[in-house]
């Protein structure tokens, strides 16, 4: 059968690629395309377009970019009918999916939704469209199963995080600091900027200084699979803090704390069970915006799930130098530490992995 898969970040390629690698299994013959990365098409997908060229993140920002998103658009449409693929999976991205979902489903395509748009967060009136035109949906955090059958009478299937498929069977590489050349007596702080430009150029320059107010410690940057190296180089050059790239599950599990922009980056720092700090700063017009409309508690996935705050989160103005250094040394120097019992919940949340086998099964017992 023919798979085509649409996702627009790095955390799409790679639960696509792993839903691709579990659909082969199942459909040795399969054929697939896909909006997605590196991941996907090492997978054996034929790229599309890579998801560095759909990143825009923030409401001014997907304004300004309006003309190129419309563009490609017209591009998938056009691809879609092209292949005939006997489903399209969409993988979260859903101002973009639910377009072409749409659109998909008034052509008779069947339409596979993996990993739900964050209906629960904000513009629920997409539910309606959900509803309307996707054939199955596949649900990874543990409330929002209830959210769609309860409230909105609109069946799932819960199907575990992807995330325990790949974390808890990562191999930890002991000559992780002498592959990167860090310092080999110094703790490691993680720095997770984020995955996109528009995130890393706000959130990098907070980080910065504090790797001169910290001389004990080690500042590491996990770079984003799609940015470019001499993008950290012109941001962090004349200070020691270093670089790693395709590292970042390594530089966790050697890391004693992390400030992490908020997203998928969250949940994989404390299944890790490494100490951090959620930091998250947008422009002024797209944060009053989002003010508005969102409706959560908490920005981190591990808040939303666990339903209390267990991380801390500095947003917006919170998110300042001072604020940063202050909390920082009170993360290092805490002995109280309630990393493990938070990771033995979110575990048990979460499920035992196995997701995308489970996904892929669904899907194609639901196309034979």
């Amino acid at each position: 059968m023919k798979y085509y898969l649409i996702s627009g970040e790095a955390s799409g390629d790679l639960h696509g690629s792993y839903l691709i690698a579990a659909l082969k299994k199942l459909d040795p013959k399969a054929e697939f395309r896909a909006w997605g990365g590196d991941l996907m098409e090492k997978e054996g997908a034929h790229l599309v377009k890579h998801f560095k060229e759909l990143a825009f993140m923030g409401f001014w920002e997907v304004v300004r970019h309006l003309p190129t998103i419309l563009t490609n658009i017209r591009l998938c449409k056009r691809d879609i009918l092209q292949f005939q693929p006997d489903a399209i999976i969409y993988i979260d991205y859903p101002g973009f999916n639910l377009r072409i979902a749409e659109w998909a489903k008034s052509k008779n395509f069947k339409n596979h939704y993996y990993i739900s748009p964050q209906v629960w967060a904000w513009k629920e009136n997409r539910v309606r469209k959900i509803k309307q035109c996707i054939d199955a949906l596949y649900v990874i955090l543990p409330f929002e199963k209830p959210f769609f059958e309860e409230k909105h009478q609109f069946k799932v299937h819960f199907v575990g995080h992807p995330l325990m498929d790949y974390i808890p069977n990562h191999p930890k590489k002991n000559d992780f600091r002498t592959l990167h050349q860090l310092e080999k007596n110094k703790p490691l702080i993680a720095l997770l900027p984020g995955s996109r430009l528009q995130e890393i150029r706000k959130m990098l320059p907070l980080f910065v200084p504090l790797a001169a107010k910290f001389h004990d410690y080690q500042f590491v940057i996990a770079a984003a699979p799609s940015i470019s190296p001499s993008y950290y180089t012109q941001l962090i050059k004349n200070t020691p803090i270093e670089v790693v790239h395709g590292a970042t599950y390594d530089l966790l599990q050697h890391s004693a704390a992390a400030l992490v922009t908020s997203g998928t980056a969250t949940l994989e720092t404390a299944l890790f069970q490494v100490p951090q700090i959620v930091c998250y700063k947008s422009s002024t017009l797209s944060y009053w915006i989002a003010k508005k409309i969102l409706k959560l508690n908490y920005i981190s996935l591990v808040n939303l799930i666990l339903d209390r705050e267990a991380v801390l989160e500095l947003i917006q103005d919170a998110c300042n130098p001072k604020r940063l250094e202050k909390e920082l040394s009170r993360l290092l120097t805490s002995e109280e530490n309630t990393q493990q019992q938070d990771h033995q919940q979110l575990t048990s949340l979460l499920g035992s992995g196995g997701v995308s086998d489970r996904t892929a099964t669904l899907i194609y017992k639901a196309l034979v």
